[in-house]
């Protein structure tokens, strides 16, 4: 157990939330993850055993709030018991009943989500004993879970709770293949499998990628596919395979086939790494001729060409705000990108892809709102805010349960110091479903992972 969850407990053991086990060893919020049930059909054996840790009620008053759905508050009031949302509005709400907490000069959001993160498994350290993302042994591999390799103990998880606010992200399969395999979305909380963090009730996604990744890897072996074309005529015969397998007897259990099957199904979400307009396009003509749907083009740096497309197929960017020029495919990418989408009215989500951006999304945000005013697209800091809450939520299937300040929703809140959108500013304090899981204010509850306890910086908030 991680000391970040022995200091959880321990505050919950004085609300009468935590117990001993029969055999002494300390309860935590994830106890029951070593016998995780079966699914309905009995083909999810590693279904979540999430549990949330417990809160206090709380009222945060006296903020600037941003709800996360375009929505702004000033000297606002946030509430919020029993780990949900149970009102947000003027400073006049009443809080009878609830610790009150300060919130002058400072501001709220929701919990920053990251649709596109590889920790856990590409974990710090990045060494090649950690290198379990990418299944590069053919390039379609649906069989794989990404949650079959993520490691609860990387520092990374921490390290993107106390310095980016995260509170659920996305754990994908890396890009070496046209099909990586099962996504997985995760509560950025401490547990000791990966059973206890995902996110209760979230969708799987499935990974593809097309491109130069998948071409690269496998022309480089003397085999298919090795050129655009050669891409796109193994995923198209992939589909075909499956489609001819959900329409037959499933009972025949091949596992690959079940992850694209659900696909089909609209139970499991398509996010497409894919950089370059024309493929992006060619890519929601494949899905229409196949019969399945992308929830999200990933790295997308080439958007901004087809944002009525984007717009009009309903799907979202995932993007970088600069990431340019470190492969041929990103040569195109500008700046501009994500406010040319959103000025075309498409979906504009901002991502990581990297264990030290996930710390710094709202400051990606924010760089990507500065460059639409350099060329004339002024976005509200509120829409800003929408770009790392309930924009990602949505494409990753869980807005109905985070990603705004509505009542009824998770509690997954942020406390900043300052002006989320300004480099300055860090979050002060960080509730999920209701729990308070960090404080600045408070050096006991910095998270430490099992991983870095003894080691030089142990704790440290960078």
């Amino acid at each position: 157990m991680t000391k970040f969850a022995l200091l959880a407990c321990a505050a919950a053991m004085a609300l009468g939330g935590c117990s001993a086990t029969g055999n002494s060893e300390t309860a935590s919020a994830s106890d029951a993850d070593r016998a995780a049930p079966l699914g309905a059909d009995g083909r999810a054996p590693y279904a979540s055993t999430y549990r949330a840790y417990p809160g206090r009620p709380t009222a945060l008053v006296g903020a600037t709030v941003f709800d996360g759905k375009g929505g702004r508050i000033d000297n606002g009031t946030v509430l919020f018991r029993d780990g949900k949302v149970v009102e947000i509005g003027p400073a006049s709400l009443s809080t009878e009943g609830y610790d009150r907490i300060d919130g002058t000069g400072k501001f709220v959001t929701p919990g920053i989500i990251d649709i596109h993160s590889h920790l856990g498994d590409y974990p710090s350290p990045s060494v090649d004993a950690h290198s379990d993302g990418n299944e590069a042994t053919d390039p379609t591999t649906p069989e794989v879970w990404a949650e079959h390799s993520v490691w609860p103990q990387d520092p990374g998880f921490t390290r993107a709770l106390a310095n980016g606010g995260i509170t659920a992200l996305q754990i994908l399969p890396g890009s070496a293949n046209l099909t990586g395999g099962r996504s997985v979305t995760l509560k950025n909380v401490s547990a000791r499998t990966v059973q206890g963090m995902k996110f209760p009730g979230a969708p799987y996604g499935m990974k593809m990628a097309c491109g130069e990744n998948p071409k690269r890897v496998y022309g480089s072996r003397g085999r298919m596919p090795s050129t655009r074309m050669g891409n796109f005529a193994v995923n198209r015969q992939m589909w075909l395979d499956a489609r001819e397998y959900a329409d037959g007897d499933r009972d025949n259990r091949d596992l690959a086939k079940e992850t694209l099957a659900g696909v089909l199904d609209g139970d499991i979400l398509i996010h497409n790494h894919c950089y370059r307009a024309d493929e992006m396009a060619l890519v929601m003509d494949m899905a229409k001729e196949m019969g399945y749907k992308v929830t999200a083009f990933h790295h997308a740096v080439e958007s901004y060409k087809i944002g009525d497309l984007l717009r009009e197929n309903d799907v979202c960017s995932a993007i970088w705000a600069d990431w340019y020029g470190f492969k041929m495919e990103a040569y195109d990418g500008i700046p501009e990108n994500g406010a040319l989408l959103q000025q075309a009215g498409a979906c504009v989500v901002i991502h990581s892809d990297d264990a030290n951006d996930i710390q710094r999304l709202n400051q990606e945000a924010a760089k990507t709102q500065a460059a639409g005013a350099r060329i004339g697209i002024a976005i509200p800091d509120a829409e800003v805010i929408r770009w790392i809450t309930l924009n990602p939520a949505k494409a990753m299937g869980i807005d109905a349960m985070t990603g705004s300040l509505e009542p009824g929703k998770m509690a997954d809140v942020v406390l900043w110091n300052g002006d989320p959108l300004s480099v300055y500013s860090r979050p002060e304090k960080v509730w999920i479903d209701g729990a308070l899981m960090f404080d600045a204010m408070e050096p006991s509850r910095r998270p430490v992972s099992d991983f870095e306890l003894g080691q030089p910086g142990e704790g440290d908030v960078k």
